[in-house]
């Protein structure tokens, strides 16, 4: 009686790893895209707040606003769209040797897959003291 139960339907381990694989696949892949997803906005992040960061540098040391733009631009070379002078703040626009210069960059990053949503708004900031 126990080798007919053995073979039944339900005693077979046959194909069990293939269904289990099936069930994990899915979350693993959704992990898998999470963490790239997280990766390219943690990169963009450090590249705005780099750029922010030489504007900032160039606008203390120059005491020039259109040169503190092209910094920014020049510095945030990688990202895609591209910084524009439109997203650029630098207050204030000019620099005396008692201020500080704060240079902010609002950006809209893409996804890369778009499941998580279109865009998300990172901004990066730095402040300098002006001639300092």
């Amino acid at each position: 009686m126990r080798r007919l139960f053995r073979k039944s339907i339900w005693g077979n381990d046959r194909g069990a790893a293939a269904v289990e694989f099936a069930l994990v696949f899915p979350v693993l892949i959704l992990v898998l895209i999470g963490i790239i997803e997280y990766g390219s906005v943690f990169n963009t992040q450090l590249m705005l707040t780099s750029a922010a960061r030489e504007g900032a540098r160039t606008m203390a040391v120059s005491g020039d606003v259109g040169q503190a733009r092209t910094a920014v631009i020049n510095a945030a070379i990688g990202l895609t769209p591209a910084v524009t002078a439109a997203d650029i703040v630098i207050t204030p626009g000019t620099c005396s040797a008692t201020t500080n210069v704060s240079v902010t960059i609002d950006y809209d990053k893409p996804y890369l897959t778009g499941m998580f949503g279109a865009t998300v708004g990172l901004e990066g900031k730095s402040t300098r003291r002006c001639f300092g």
